[in-house]
C-alpha cells in the first residue's frame, strides 16, 4: 500500500496540466457532437471560436518563414473540427427550440441574425452567400493550389537539398551536426508544406459544409415549423431562417479568418522578415506613391467626380511619398556621414604620424584574400554575409585533416580588382582567382545532368567545372536537372579549401612545428626532449613534415613520426631521406586514404625491365644534377602514366602506383606536375595484411604505342 502511494505521488509530480489542452479540446468536440449544449455555452463556445481564428491568423502574419508556425496543420484540423461542432451543436438547437423566437439559440447568434443583417433574412442569405464564394471560390481554392504546388516542388527538389548539403559538408563548409540540423530542417519543411496540401482540404471542406448545413436548417426548420408547432408561413421563415443566417455567418467568419491565414501561409516567402516588415518596406516607394498621389489628382478636378474625396486621398497619397523620401535621404546620408567620419579619422591619423619606423613596414599575411567591392556583402554578416562562416568551416576541416592549425585568413578589399572578382593570396603571391555574382547561385555541372539552364555561363572556379550563374528562384529546379547549387560564399570557400589544400606544405612553419612538438610533449614527454635538439635541428624536422604534406600524407600522428624521425636520425640528417624513412611508418594511414571504401588496394607496377632501368639511372645519378631521362623515354613514360591513371579512375579506383623504395622519391616528385591525382607508393609502405591487387602494368613499349 506504501509503495502504491508513493507511486501515486510520484505520478502527480510528473503530471503536466498543459498537456491535456488537446485531449480537453477533443472531448468538447465529442459533447457537442452528441449532447445538447445550453444557449449560454454556445454563446462561449462562438465567441471562443472567432478568438481562435482572429489569434491564428495574427501569428500568420507575424511568421517569418512558413515552419516558424509548423503546427499549423493540426491547428487548422482542430479549429475546423470545432466549428463544425457548433455547427451541429447549434443546428440541434435552432430545430428543436427555434419555434420559442430568435433568442433560442443565444444572444451571438441572434445579434448576427438581427443586428448583423438588419433582421431581413432575405439580405442576410445574400450576405452569407457572399461571403461562401469569397471564401470557397476566392481563398480555399488558390491556397489550396498553391499549397499543391509547393508540395510537388519541395518533395521534387529534396534529392538535390540533400546533394548540396553533403556537398557543403564534404567541402568543409558545415559541421557534422550544422548538416544533421539542416537534413531535419529539410525533413520537416517536406512534412509541413505535405500536411499543408491536406491541411487546405479541410478548410474546403468545411465551406462546402457550411452551406449545406445552410440548407439543411432552412428545410428542417420550415418543416418543424409548420408541421410540428403550426407556425404560419411567414412567421416559420421568418424565425428559422434568421436563426440559420445568424448560425452560418457566426461561422463563416471564423472560417473565412482561417482561409485566409492558410492563404498567408503558403504564399509566404521565408525572410529575416516578418510579412507586415516585407510589405511596408517593399510598398513605401517614393516613386510608386507619387504617381498614384498625381493620379488621384487628376481624377479628383475631373467634372462630376466626388472631388474632396480623390483630393484629401491624393493629398494623403502625397505625405506618404514625402516621409518615405525623407526617410530614405537620412538612411543615405547616414551611410555617406559614416564613411566620411572613417575617411576623416584615417586621414587625420596619416597626418599625424611621425617619421616612418619598422612598425610601418607591413609583413606579408601567411593566408589572404582580395575581393573587389562588389563582394563586400559576401562579408558583412549584418547583412546576411556568410563568407566568413564558410572560411572558418574550410579552416577547421583542413586543421582537422592536415594536422595542424591553418593559419586565419585576411580579407581586404581591392579597389584594384573587378566588382566582383576575388584573390587568394598567399605570403604575398596571388594562388587562385576567380569571380562570383553576388545575388545569384552558381549551378555545376558534376558531370551529368538532365537539361540546360539560363543563365551566364561560366567556369566554376575551384576545379574548371561547367557551370551557370542562376537566379535563386531556379535553385529547385537546377538542382532537380542533376546540378550542384552553391551560393558564391561556398563558391569561393571551396576554391580556398583547394589552394589551401594544394599549399598545405607551404602553411606549415618553424612556429607551427614548435606547437605541434610543445603539444607532443604534454604526452611523450621524453621522446619530444630526446628529438628536438639532441637528434634533429627544428629545421630538419620543419623540413621533413614539410615533405609529408607536400606529398599528400597528414601530419596528425606527430607521435609516430616522432618515433621514426628519433630512429633514422642516426643514420641520416637529410630531410629528403628523413622523409623516405618516415613513409612506411605511415603507411597505414597513408594507404587508408587510398582503398574508397574497398577491402583491396588497387596498384598500377612498372615493367620489371622499366623498373631496373629506372633503379639504374636514379642510382647513377649526380645529386647536385638530378635525374636525367633520354627526352623520348621520359615522354613515354609520363604518357603512359597518364593512360593508366586513367584507366583506373574510369575504374572507380584511386590511382596508386607502386615502385621500389629507391626510385619512388624521384617519380613522386616528376608525377606531381605531370599527372593529377597520383599516389606514388613504395613497396614498403604498404602493411603486409593490407590485400593488394595490380590492375595496371606500365612498360615503354605502351608507352611507344600510345604516340
Amino acid at each position: 500500500m506504501t509503495q502504491t502511494l508513493a507511486l501515486f505521488r510520484q505520478s502527480l509530480r510528473r503530471f503536466d496540466p498543459a498537456g491535456l489542452g488537446i485531449p480537453a479540446i477533443v472531448l468538447v468536440i465529442m459533447a457537442m457532437l452528441v449532447l445538447p449544449l445550453p444557449p449560454l455555452l454556445l454563446d462561449i463556445l462562438f465567441t471562443f471560436n472567432i478568438v481562435v481564428g482572429l489569434v491564428v491568423i495574427m501569428v500568420a502574419i507575424g511568421t517569418r518563414r512558413p515552419l516558424d508556425f509548423s503546427s499549423f496543420p493540426a491547428v487548422l484540423l482542430f479549429a475546423t473540427m470545432l466549428r463544425l461542432a457548433l455547427n451541429v451543436a447549434s443546428t440541434r438547437v435552432i430545430l428543436v427550440e427555434g419555434h420559442t423566437g430568435p433568442e433560442a439559440a443565444g444572444e451571438v447568434i441572434s445579434a448576427f441574425g438581427q443586428f448583423v443583417v438588419g433582421g431581413n433574412y432575405f439580405v442576410g442569405f445574400i450576405i452569407f452567400v457572399i461571403l461562401m464564394i469569397v471564401n470557397f471560390f476566392v481563398v480555399t481554392k488558390g491556397a489550396g493550389r498553391v499549397s499543391e504546388v509547393n508540395a510537388r516542388f519541395t518533395l521534387d527538389a529534396m534529392p538535390g537539398k540533400q546533394m548540396a548539403i553533403d556537398a557543403d559538408l564534404n567541402a568543409g563548409v558545415i559541421d557534422q551536426d550544422t548538416a544533421k540540423r539542416r537534413r531535419e530542417e529539410l525533413s520537416q519543411e517536406a512534412d509541413f508544406f505535405g500536411s499543408m496540401d491536406g491541411a487546405s482540404k479541410f478548410v474546403s471542406g468545411d465551406a462546402i459544409a457550411g452551406l449545406l448545413i445552410l440548407i439543411i436548417n432552412i428545410v428542417g426548420g420550415m418543416a418543424i415549423g409548420l408541421g410540428q408547432h403550426d407556425l404560419p408561413l411567414s412567421e416559420a421563415a421568418r424565425v428559422y431562417v434568421l436563426l440559420t443566417i445568424g448560425d452560418g455567418l457566426v461561422a463563416q467568419i471564423p472560417s473565412l479568418l482561417l482561409s485566409l491565414a492558410t492563404a498567408i501561409i503558403v504564399t509566404r516567402v521565408t525572410t529575416s522578415e516578418s510579412m507586415t516588415e516585407q510589405a511596408g518596406g517593399q510598398l513605401a516607394n517614393p516613386s510608386a506613391l507619387f504617381i498614384a498621389a498625381g493620379i488621384l489628382a487628376i481624377i479628383g478636378v475631373v467634372p462630376g467626380m466626388p472631388h474632396m474625396v480623390f483630393l484629401a486621398l491624393a493629398l494623403v497619397t502625397a505625405t506618404v511619398a514625402t516621409l518615405a523620401l525623407r526617410r530614405a535621404a537620412a538612411s543615405q546620408a547616414d551611410q555617406a556621414q559614416g564613411g566620411a567620419a572613417s575617411a576623416d579619422a584615417a586621414g587625420g591619423t596619416e597626418a599625424s604620424s611621425k617619421d616612418l619606423d619598422w612598425d610601418d613596414v607591413e609583413h606579408v599575411d601567411p593566408i589572404g584574400m582580395e575581393i573587389g567591392y562588389g563582394l563586400i556583402p559576401l562579408v558583412n554578416a549584418e547583412s546576411g554575409g556568410q563568407l566568413m562562416t564558410r572560411i572558418k568551416g574550410v579552416r577547421k576541416k583542413l586543421s582537422a585533416e592536415l594536422g595542424f592549425l591553418v593559419q586565419p585568413v585576411r580579407i581586404r578589399d581591392a579597389l584594384g580588382l573587378a566588382p566582383d572578382a576575388y584573390h587568394i593570396v598567399l605570403n604575398g603571391v596571388t594562388r587562385g582567382r576567380g569571380e562570383v555574382k553576388v545575388g545569384r547561385e552558381l549551378a555545376i555541372n558534376p558531370g551529368s545532368v538532365y537539361g540546360q539552364l539560363e543563365g551566364q555561363r561560366t567556369r566554376e572556379p575551384a576545379f574548371g567545372l561547367e557551370a551557370v550563374w542562376i537566379d535563386a528562384s531556379q535553385r529547385d529546379y537546377a538542382r532537380t536537372l542533376g546540378y550542384t547549387v552553391v551560393d558564391p560564399a561556398t563558391a569561393i570557400a571551396t576554391h580556398l579549401n583547394k589552394v589551401l589544400l594544394d599549399a598545405a606544405a607551404e602553411l606549415l612553419s618553424h612556429d607551427e612545428v614548435q606547437k605541434l612538438l610543445d603539444k607532443a610533449a604534454t604526452k611523450s614527454p621524453k621522446l619530444i626532449g630526446e628529438l628536438v635538439p639532441g637528434k634533429l635541428a627544428l629545421g630538419a624536422v620543419t623540413r621533413t613534415l614539410q615533405n609529408l604534406l607536400q606529398e599528400g600524407v597528414p601530419i596528425r600522428d606527430m607521435r609516430t613520426i616522432a618515433e621514426a624521425l628519433t630512429e633514422a636520425s642516426g643514420a641520416t640528417q637529410d630531410p629528403e631521406r628523413l622523409t623516405a624513412l618516415v613513409r612506411p611508418r605511415l603507411g597505414r594511414m597513408i594507404v587508408q586514404g587510398l582503398l574508397n571504401n574497398q577491402d583491396t588496394l588497387a596498384v598500377m607496377a612498372l615493367e620489371p625491365q622499366l623498373e631496373q632501368l629506372l633503379h639504374n639511372v636514379v642510382q647513377q645519378s649526380n645529386p647536385q644534377v638530378g635525374v636525367v631521362l633520354e627526352p623520348g623515354l621520359s615522354e613515354r613514360l609520363f604518357a603512359a602514366i597518364r593512360q593508366a591513371t586513367h584507366d583506373m579512375e574510369v575504374q572507380g579506383f584511386a590511382p596508386v602506383l607502386v615502385v621500389s623504395p629507391a626510385v619512388r622519391p624521384w617519380l613522386s616528385r616528376a608525377c606531381r606536375h605531370r599527372v593529377a591525382n597520383l599516389a606514388v607508393l613504395s613497396y614498403g609502405e604498404i602493411p603486409d595484411e593490407q590485400a593488394v591487387k595490380v590492375v595496371q602494368t606500365i612498360s615503354t613499349d605502351a608507352a611507344g604505342r600510345l604516340n
